[in-house]
């Protein structure tokens, strides 16, 4: 570790991987009660689960997100941080207030809730994704602002590069986009139309450049590859993801109320959506063909690839599969949302996450080369069983989702089964996900035991021979 206010990384890297085992346990009571409604009701009903696994996703992200910008920016920038203490202060005002906001969804009613926290006086709670109290929101924009602040300042007080260029445009961004949370029309139409400028703004548009960023550090640290080269990459698959992914926002506004002009530009810039990805998959194996170094913290090389292959799968071509506004007419809503809203977030922002805190805690942790073979061996199988289990969800999720259009959307006389009896026939195709999800949360617990495996550290990172 180059530079000692790196550490700073560690408490959120931390507390990001608590925050997402929480967030699969909640998946988990969500799988069984898909199976069984009464399960843990009343004292945890569908609604609060959903609504605490949802944010619980939101929150752990950005906490590694936040803790990969404070590890990388003062190696590429070549100076110390330019607040340390802030970024602690920062740390603990954004735990304590996610943790204040998850225990009032799970023992306030949200009625309640809204009064307690006197969302009347500024209405913005109760919509999907968005559920935080206004307060919260509010103690949101303070963090972020002294987050970007403190990165801002690293920045230009330091070298420039590229990684750090785009990684700060895409903190801007999510800053920016942030502040729709607070606008709360009375026309519903109005409501759902801004409301994607957060939702898909961030997880299509600005998350994607933070991403690419966070992937070229750790490809230039554990591959040798020339910067220059590994720019020109990110410069081509920076501009695909603004180009398809602004424009491509349209395919939310469909059967809002939007222009029906929305139904060609949606689907023509979505459907460009998957370039970005596919070429992050020929970067990703680009950078190892050219590789210079044979780095011994071999795991983090394989997330960083993984990140590649399943961001395409599950951002590209699952998105892909339901975009176009014929077959989105009938599959909006279903479970091939579902199977594409998982993998999706899983391939593209767990994984890079994973990868920066598998290639940086190590080094935190006094082994710059990586754990111990022992523990990268477990760790590799964490990673097989994560995929594997993340695939059969979605596998299993796409299966239910052409149940429920067969069973329920499809039909144009009154042969259609209504909602809650589509939901009953669907329940076998529920349990196979359950089983998958149970796989998934095997390799993430072994994930955290591969921290504790003890064993002879590597040696040095090797020159490969040209």
């Amino acid at each position: 570790m180059k530079y000692t206010s790196q550490m700073v990384a560690k408490p959120y890297f931390t507390f990001a991987l608590i925050l997402l085992f929480g967030q699969i346990l909640f998946g988990l009571i969500l799988g069984i009660q898909y199976i069984d409604g009464d399960f843990l009701f009343p004292h945890i009903p569908f609604n609060v689960a959903r609504m605490v696994h949802t944010n619980l996703l939101i929150v752990w992200i950005l906490f590694g997100f936040m803790g990969a910008a404070y590890y990388l920016v003062p190696e590429e920038s070549e100076r110390e941080l330019y607040s340390p203490k802030l970024a602690i202060i920062t740390f603990w005002v954004f735990a304590a207030a996610g943790v204040a906001t998850i225990l009032g969804y799970l023992f306030v009613p949200y009625a309640e809730l809204t009064e307690l926290t006197f969302n009347h006086l500024f209405p913005t709670m109760g919509r999907e994704f968005l559920e935080q109290p206004t307060i919260t929101k509010i103690g949101i924009v303070l963090v972020v602002v002294s987050f970007v602040f403190n990165i801002s300042m690293t920045i230009l007080k330091g070298r420039k590069t590229i990684i750090t260029m785009i990684l700060l445009t895409g903190l801007f961004g999510l800053g920016f986009f942030w502040l729709f949370a607070f606008y709360l029309p009375d026309s519903l139409v109005l409501d759902k139309y801004f409301w994607w400028f957060i939702v898909h703004m961030w997880v299509e548009g600005v998350w994607e450049l933070i991403m690419g960023a966070i992937l070229a550090f750790v490809l230039i640290k554990v591959t040798g590859v020339d910067r220059e080269y590994i720019e020109k990459w990110l410069y081509v698959i920076v501009a695909l993801t603004m180009v398809s992914g602004l424009v491509g926002m349209g395919h939310h506004f469909f059967f809002i109320g939007t222009p029906g002009y929305w139904l060609w530009l949606g689907s023509i810039f979505s459907a460009l959506e998957p370039m970005p990805f596919f070429l992050m998959i020929l970067y990703a194996y680009s950078m190892v063909d050219k590789r210079r170094i044979d780095h011994h913290n071999k795991i983090a090389l394989t997330w960083a690839i993984g990140t590649a292959i399943m961001s395409f799968i599950g951002a590209g071509v699952l998105g892909f599969l339901h975009t176009l506004a014929p077959v989105n007419f009938y599959t909006h809503g279903t479970q091939l949302t579902a199977a594409h809203g998982h993998s999706s977030f899983f391939g593209a922002y767990a994984m890079i996450i994973i990868t920066i805190v598998s290639y940086a805690m190590p080094i935190m942790r006094g082994r710059p080369n990586g754990n111990s073979f022992q523990a990268q061996k477990v760790e590799r199988w964490a990673f097989w069983l994560m995929v594997i289990g993340m695939l059969g969800m979605t596998l299993a999720m796409v299966a239910a989702g052409v149940e429920q259009i067969m069973l329920q959307r499809w039909p144009e006389s009154g042969a259609a089964l209504d909602f809650m009896s589509t939901q009953a026939e669907i329940i076998p195709t529920y349990t196979i996900r359950m089983i998958f999800g149970s796989i998934f949360t095997i390799g993430l617990i072994s994930y955290f035991v591969s921290f504790f495996v003890k064993g002879p550290l590597p040696g040095e990172a090797k020159e490969v021979s040209s």
